[in-house]
């Protein structure tokens, strides 16, 4: 990997991923609880606030939307993605290449999803290898969406997988790993000892009540991680502002949990 402390990606070595490609992954059931969030330019506008360093969308909603956003908004292009309609071993489609999503959208980062533990593990594994390449070339940092999934992994979220699926993403060049929440502090701190110097950032997951998430967010900081690529968890809420304020807080100001929530309520 390389360092990407002055990526327009960070702010401050830290990172706070934007993501949008749930239309792809789970399709409109994502956005019902916010009917509005299935509009794109909805959450190209929330993505101009301060704490978000990058937009994860594909590269329909890139050349849609990105245009009129591109001063405000940083683009990592998603390039891979499968629906939630697939029932086979977990796989990814590539969507875009590295080449379009530089030239054609202006990404300023591209980010790739693989699945360790699938039966379809080679073939992405090989997939990542090329895309990282060709990001290197353009001089994209290179984000992995590194996700225990299949016949090989019994428990995507312990410790021990979740460390594997980042000491993956340094050992294949990522420059920042995606990986679930192990459940503690220490697994966390495990989980980037393992990583580093690779940057290594929390899935937001599924929507939860403010201050579980802020506190989950706060332990990986605390463990020395990076920050976190989020989605549900700020678009599927009436205020999203608000809670990237507390997100602001904690991940760029270190401020505590109840610094971070003062000026949020409980379950916006």
């Amino acid at each position: 990997m390389r360092s990407i402390e002055e990526s327009p990606v960070t702010r401050d070595g830290k990172v706070l991923v934007l993501a949008y490609d749930h239309g792809i992954e789970h399709g409109p059931t994502d956005f019902a609880p916010q009917p509005e969030s299935a509009d794109p330019e909805h959450v190209f506008e929330i993505a101009t606030h301060p704490a978000v360093t990058s937009l994860a969308v594909g590269k329909g909603v890139a050349e849609a939307y990105y245009p009129s956003y591109e001063d405000d908004v940083t683009l990592l292009s998603k390039l891979n993605g499968t629906s939630n309609l697939w029932m086979g071993e977990p796989d990814s489609a590539v969507n875009c290449s590295v080449e379009y999503a530089a030239e054609e959208l202006g990404a300023e980062a591209v980010g790739f999803t693989v699945y360790p533990g699938s039966n379809h593990e080679v073939e992405m594994f090989e997939e990542f290898r090329e895309v990282q390449e060709e990001a290197r070339e353009y001089d994209l940092p290179v984000v992995m969406w590194a996700y225990p999934r299949g016949q090989g992994v019994k428990n995507d979220t312990k410790g021990g997988v979740v460390a594997y699926a980042a000491r993956l993403g340094m050992e294949m060049g990522a420059d920042v790993a995606k990986v679930k929440y192990p459940g503690s502090r220490d697994a966390m701190e495990h989980v980037c000892e393992m990583a580093d110097p690779t940057k290594v950032i929390m899935s937001g997951g599924s929507r939860t009540d403010d201050r579980e998430f802020v506190e989950s967010v706060k332990a990986v900081m605390d463990a020395g991680g990076s920050g976190l690529a989020v989605g549900r968890n700020v678009w599927q809420r009436e205020n999203p502002m608000e809670i990237l304020d507390a997100l602001e807080a904690v991940i760029f100001e270190d401020a505590t949990v109840d610094e971070a929530l003062r000026g949020a309520p409980a379950n916006a």
